[in-house]
């Protein structure tokens, strides 16, 4: 058995850990965490959409981690893309000089 966490996991917070553990012991039914959150089911369903675009970024762009910060922060909703593509851009203009 491998005992290795993979990468992506431990970039999640304490609380998307909690989440995808009560997801889990929920067998996976967003009905039943929206239940017991309190919320609708589109509130849960976006939360888990951001889970997973954030591992799916851990995964794609593991090898850059200032890219993949800047890309969470979209995720998290605290820049806009174009924003984050443009300082994504003008990053990695900045490497290539």
């Amino acid at each position: 058995m491998n005992n290795k966490v993979p990468e992506w996991f431990s970039t999640l917070s304490a609380e998307d850990m909690e989440f995808i553990k009560k997801f889990i012991l929920g067998s996976g039914s967003l009905k039943e965490i929206a239940k017991l959150y309190g919320v609708s089911y589109p509130t849960v369903r976006l939360r888990l959409d951001k889970i997973i675009q954030n591992i799916e970024l851990q995964e794609k762009e593991g090898s850059q981690p200032f890219s993949t910060f800047v890309m969470k922060l979209v995720i998290d909703d605290k820049i806009d893309l174009e924003v984050a593509k443009s300082i994504v851009d003008k990053y990695k203009e900045s490497m290539e000089e």
